[in-house]
């Protein structure tokens, strides 16, 4: 395909684009134009910058490619109002992102890969392995769309979809600092959180990169035996491991870390393993983030009971660990990252649609 030989314009910061339009003969003045469209006006592609000339318009045709993601189907949640989208990318792979929305306003949650090779137990993102990186352009057009799909504000962004951020790391890196750039959508960096599994190298130069967004460490065990039965990357990186890089990294940035800690009914959720993971926590002075574990066919994990829920957060609070539980938003529609291109892959290859969900709305290329 001839696009792909092209350079990917939406990925290039200011000063790049500025010389990429100087190579071409124009004025500087002229990429913080294009870019003021790509990152601020949210254009779908050359056609819609009407202040540059049609015959720069065709000069970037030829030289650039835009990414510009579709919507290959949209499933509203009839409970809470979430949305998750389904996109297609140039090259035909499928990648989701989902919209919640809070009273502070609306979160995206954006994948960072095509797949993932983490291998967590129970996780419905994992289990077909990693196609690829996304770009950063990649990353940035699925808040980009759905901001234009919905016409209101993203101000908050997770990268906590598919893929493992850190796996992706200079794509990644990239993606922040173009989102919250003042010349693009300018998302404080404060309103992005980016979730790992935990590759240490990477959170330790993470927290070289002067940036103040919150990392979310994704620990499910507190001690190395059960984490390794629930995540292959912990026979790579020890808890005690993690907890160093965690306390340099609070000491770099400044910035308070959140352990996610999803409950797996009779896994990882007794009173012994709160008491464990508060030995972590509380030194750290971590936030832990509690989350029902989204049900996954495949894995046979179940959800802990809201009563085990409850005992769990409360034994956290006692030794004094602040522990809030995830609300559950978009159940109805595929929560659990995964889960929906799971379902339109396999519709894909056996030519046979499956329902949307039984209380989300469905739509499929703009279609209800």
């Amino acid at each position: 395909m001839e696009s792909v030989q092209k350079k990917d314009i939406k990925s290039m910061t200011v000063p790049e684009l500025e010389e990429e339009f100087s190579a071409m003969g124009e004025k500087p003045f002229r990429a913080r134009q294009a870019y003021q469209w790509m990152h601020q006006k949210l254009a779908r592609g050359f056609a819609e910058m009407t202040d540059l000339s049609a015959a720069l318009r065709e000069k970037c045709r030829e030289t650039f490619r835009y990414t510009c993601l579709e919507t290959v189907r949209m499933q509203e949640s009839a409970a809470d109002g979430t949305r998750k989208y389904l996109f297609r990318l140039e090259d035909g792979s499928l990648v989701e992102s989902v919209l919640m929305k809070y009273r502070h306003g609306n979160s995206v949650c954006v994948s960072s890969q095509v797949g993932c090779r983490m291998g967590c137990r129970f996780c419905a993102s994992t289990l077909d392995g990693l196609e690829r990186n996304l770009t950063p352009s990649e990353m940035l057009d699925q808040v980009y769309a759905i901001q234009r799909d919905t016409g209101e504000r993203v101000s908050n962004v997770v990268i906590m979809g598919t893929g493992e951020p850190l796996d992706n790391y200079d794509n990644v890196v990239r993606f922040i600092r173009m989102l919250t750039d003042a010349n693009g959508l300018h998302v404080s960096q404060r309103n992005v959180t980016l979730s790992t599994c935990g590759l240490a190298p990477q959170i330790r130069q993470l927290a070289k990169e002067e940036l103040q967004i919150t990392l979310a460490l994704s620990l499910h065990a507190a001690t190395d035996e059960k984490r390794r039965e629930l995540m292959p990357v912990a026979k790579q990186y020890s808890v005690r491991e993690l907890m160093e890089v965690c306390d340099e990294y609070f000491a770099a940035t400044g910035r308070r870390i959140t352990f996610e800690y999803s409950l797996i009914g009779g896994v990882n959720d007794t009173d012994r393993d709160a008491a464990e993971l508060s030995a972590l926590a509380r030194p750290l002075g971590c936030h832990v983030n509690l989350i029902p574990v989204n049900p996954v066919r495949e894995r046979g994990y179940v959800q802990s009971g809201a009563e085990r829920v409850r005992a769990f957060q409360e034994r956290l609070k006692e030794r004094g660990v602040s522990a809030t539980v995830r609300r559950e938003m978009g159940r109805d529609i595929d929560g659990a990252c995964g889960q929906l291109r799971r379902r339109v892959l396999s519709e894909e290859k056996n030519g046979k649609e499956t329902p949307c969900g039984d209380a989300g709305a469905c739509v499929e290329n703009g279609r209800v």
